[in-house]
């Protein structure tokens, strides 16, 4: 699950994005809504975690400006005002959840959990099917087919294929893979980004069909072979 934190306290965020990744997550942190309203423009998310209290703009203002923009993307608010007020405020201004800090880290996984199969619901695509040219994905069963055959891919190289899919036609950079496929807290320096697109083509690059491009300079580009 790709998973945006919105929060500016260095021990909460290091706390929760350390607990998703454990559990297999893959999460980005944005410490001002000026810079997390860049990130929700630009990427795909699957949940927001929300902080209220933020310099500058603050979480139910951002909440606002999301919901304003059409995106439905489910919003948990972790804040530490706990009055109802504060909670049918957040709620009315299009939050979906609200959990109050300091919280249990399982029963933030619990809401995570809930939000995400009631948006899978509500929007029919619990089983998603990808298609690109000759390749097939079945998210469901985590299934990849290329020409009629059947792909084993690493966990890595899958969520690699899945972020790639998810934003094809667009240039990612190399930050944003390693953020999403490895984690914030990844040695940026590492050429692992590389490595696992060298693989990924290897597996999926069959009988002529080029998916993946190289933009120099910039990351790289999905497309549908032609």
């Amino acid at each position: 699950m790709n998973i945006l934190l919105v929060e500016d306290d260095s021990r909460i965020s290091d706390f929760v994005i350390k607990g998703l990744e454990e559990e297999g997550h893959a999460a980005a942190l944005a410490t001002t809504a000026e810079s997390a309203r860049d990130r929700i423009q630009d990427e795909t998310w699957d949940l927001i975690l929300m902080d209220i209290m933020l310099p500058g703009i603050d979480g139910v203002q951002l909440t606002k400006v999301i919901r304003r923009r059409h995106n439905q993307t489910p919003i948990l608010v972790l804040s530490a005002l706990d009055g109802p007020d504060d909670k049918v405020h957040a709620l009315d201004s299009g939050a979906d959840d609200y959990l109050v800090k300091p919280f249990h880290f399982k029963e933030l996984l619990s809401r995570i959990n809930a939000l995400v199969r009631r948006a899978n619901l509500a929007h029919g695509n619990e089983s998603q099917q990808y298609v690109s040219g000759p390749l097939q994905v079945n998210t469901a069963e985590h299934r990849v087919i290329v020409h009629g055959e059947l792909v084993e891919l690493s966990p890595k190289e899958y969520k690699l294929l899945r972020y790639l899919l998810e934003h094809r036609d667009r240039v990612v950079s190399r930050t944003q893979l390693l953020n999403a496929v490895w984690g914030i807290n990844y040695d940026n320096s590492t050429n692992v980004v590389d490595v696992y697109i060298s693989y990924l083509r290897a597996k999926i690059e069959k009988k002529g069909a080029k998916f993946i491009h190289t933009v120099k300079g910039a990351g790289y580009l999905w497309k549908t072979p032609q």
